[in-house]
């Protein structure tokens, strides 16, 4: 089913975002994981698409593996970066030919070990080439992604912004962030989005904070900021795993806590292939 038609339906809800295992012990075990999470009844789950389509198979194969298990709606990243619309066309037929009727449209990173790489020269170089391209199958529900920091290589916040407006106008249905953990990024966005006319829905991407040192990299390679008090209390538990899953619960709980005493009815997690962190989460929330 259609994740925008939900939306319109659904008074609040979440949804899980997983990556491609690279074994059958790995697919098993986010088999397993999604059983635990079905309990939330989630909106959707969709599954990450490597740069330059380099995890493309098994992204296929993951998403068939869900379907095949579970009733839940399903949305394929795609990343168009590197490929031709051949390859574009023939992946988005095989998914219409399984029933497989949302994409989440990004231009993805350049292929590593390819620092030369020329986005240029490629028949798609930014994400709205790609949406607007999809737009021509008449199938697929197309969400975006959005950055309330804005995206590593954006020149400013208003070019993000401008960059965001093209893609929604291109056919965009509905987006989701980046992660943050001030969510006074999220709401300066959306409120500078709705003056630009972007109306879609934005569902805000929750990361909870599990390893800090793994995420404190990510989040500097894609801009987004850790507040101080957050890096403080990591600090005092350093070298402590448990307690610094605890803690990153206990973070995202207030981070949810604060969004939905703000009107947010979706929330978009990012799961990295595990279930208890999340469930933690949603367990001290209270979700119709």
């Amino acid at each position: 089913m259609r994740i925008d038609e939900i939306l319109k339906t659904r008074s609040s809800g979440v949804s899980f975002e997983f990556f491609p295992p690279k074994t059958a012990e790995g697919r098993e075990s986010l088999l397993r994981v999604l059983n635990q999470l079905e309990q939330y009844s989630p909106i959707y789950v969709s599954v990450t698409y490597g740069a330059g389509g380099t995890t493309r198979e098994r992204t296929k194969e993951t998403i068939f593996q869900i379907k095949e298990r579970s009733d839940i709606p399903i949305m394929s990243h795609l990343t168009c970066i590197g490929a031709t619309r051949d390859s574009i066309s023939n992946i988005l037929t095989e998914y219409m030919n399984n029933g497989v009727d949302n994409i989440l449209a990004l231009r993805g990173d350049k292929p590593q070990g390819m620092e030369d790489f020329d986005i240029s020269k490629g028949e798609f170089r930014y994400a709205e080439d790609l949406v607007k391209f999809i737009k021509t199958f008449n199938y697929f529900c197309i969400a975006v992604a959005v950055y309330p920091e804005g995206h590593q290589e954006s020149p400013s916040l208003e070019a993000d912004l401008e960059y965001t407006k093209m893609k929604v106008d291109a056919g965009a249905d509905f987006a989701i962030t980046q992660m943050f953990f001030d969510n006074r990024f999220f709401y300066d966005f959306v409120e500078r989005a709705q003056k630009r006319g972007i109306n879609i829905p934005i569902l805000p991407g929750i990361m909870p904070i599990t390893d800090f040192e793994k995420i404190r990299k990510f989040a500097s390679f894609c801009k987004a900021t850790i507040p101080v008090e957050i890096e403080d209390k990591f600090a005092r538990i350093s070298g402590k795993p448990e307690d610094m899953v605890k803690l990153g619960v206990e973070i995202a709980v207030k981070q949810c806590e604060d969004l939905i005493e703000n009107g947010v009815r979706f929330l978009h997690f990012y799961t990295l292939n595990k279930s208890d962190a999340v469930t933690d989460i949603l367990a001290s929330l209270s979700l119709d």
